[in-house]
Protein backbone atom coordinates (compact mmCIF):
# COMPACT_ATOMS: atom_id res chain seq x y z
CA UNK A 1 0.00 0.00 0.00
CA UNK A 2 1.34 3.68 -1.43
CA UNK A 3 0.27 6.25 0.97
CA UNK A 4 1.51 10.04 -0.97
CA UNK A 5 1.56 13.03 1.61
CA UNK A 6 2.51 16.05 0.29
CA UNK A 7 4.55 18.66 2.43
CA UNK A 8 3.04 21.81 1.49
CA UNK A 9 -0.76 21.45 2.66
CA UNK A 10 0.66 19.72 6.51
CA UNK A 11 2.84 23.06 6.86
CA UNK A 12 -0.30 24.83 5.81
CA UNK A 13 -2.13 22.95 8.56
CA UNK A 14 0.58 23.24 10.95
CA UNK A 15 0.50 27.50 10.28
CA UNK A 16 -3.50 27.88 10.17
CA UNK A 17 -3.37 25.73 13.88
CA UNK A 18 -0.77 27.88 15.30
CA UNK A 19 -2.70 31.11 14.16
CA UNK A 20 -5.50 29.89 15.97
CA UNK A 21 -3.60 29.11 19.22
CA UNK A 22 -1.27 32.47 19.03
CA UNK A 23 -2.84 34.86 16.78
CA UNK A 24 -0.04 37.43 17.89
CA UNK A 25 2.57 35.38 16.09
CA UNK A 26 0.71 35.67 12.59
CA UNK A 27 3.40 37.59 11.14
CA UNK A 28 6.43 34.99 12.17
CA UNK A 29 4.29 32.27 11.30
CA UNK A 30 3.41 33.58 7.75
CA UNK A 31 6.67 34.36 7.29
CA UNK A 32 7.93 30.85 8.17
CA UNK A 33 5.19 29.20 5.78
CA UNK A 34 6.21 31.35 3.00
CA UNK A 35 10.39 30.62 3.21
CA UNK A 36 9.08 26.55 4.16
CA UNK A 37 6.93 26.59 0.69
CA UNK A 38 9.39 28.31 -0.92
CA UNK A 39 12.10 26.19 -0.26
CA UNK A 40 10.19 23.40 -0.69
CA UNK A 41 9.29 24.10 -4.22
CA UNK A 42 12.88 25.20 -5.24
CA UNK A 43 14.43 21.79 -4.06
CA UNK A 44 11.18 19.90 -5.16
CA UNK A 45 10.28 18.13 -2.02
CA UNK A 46 6.82 18.39 -2.16
CA UNK A 47 5.70 14.56 -2.37
CA UNK A 48 7.19 11.88 -0.36
CA UNK A 49 6.54 8.41 -0.75
CA UNK A 50 5.83 5.89 2.40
Amino acid sequence: MNVTLSLGPVVSLIAGILILIMPRLLNYIVALYLIIIGLIQMFGYGRMHF
